[in-house]
């Protein structure tokens, strides 16, 4: 039964808060501080997310071959590769670390 509370309590949250989105005045989302927020927050959240992924492991931090990949696309962006060039670039050297046992 708590399982089926929890499933309810997130989808109502969830509506609530798609709901609170649809509610905010069209005026409020036309100043400049509103819309430079707007711009960087999934910039924000995708670097706190690929931080996570690279350098977490359940409550400890890690460096390993995720950390060889993440550098390594960073470089190819630095060049400014090709998207695809720059995952390929992440995926070889994290599997060629793992490869030599790092």
């Amino acid at each position: 039964m708590g399982v089926w509370v929890a499933i309810l309590a997130t989808a109502v949250g969830c509506y609530a808060v798609k709901l609170a989105g649809l509610l905010v005045p069209d005026g409020a989302l036309e100043r400049p501080v509103v819309r430079r927020l707007a711009a960087l927050l999934p910039v924000a959240l995708l670097a706190a997310l690929t931080a996570q992924q690279t350098f977490a492991d359940g409550h400890a931090l890690v460096l390993d071959a995720r950390a060889a990949g993440l550098a390594a696309a960073a470089v190819a962006l630095v060049l400014r590769a090709p998207f695809l060039i720059v995952v390929a670039a992440a995926v070889v050297v994290t599997a060629g670390v793992r490869a030599l046992g790092g």
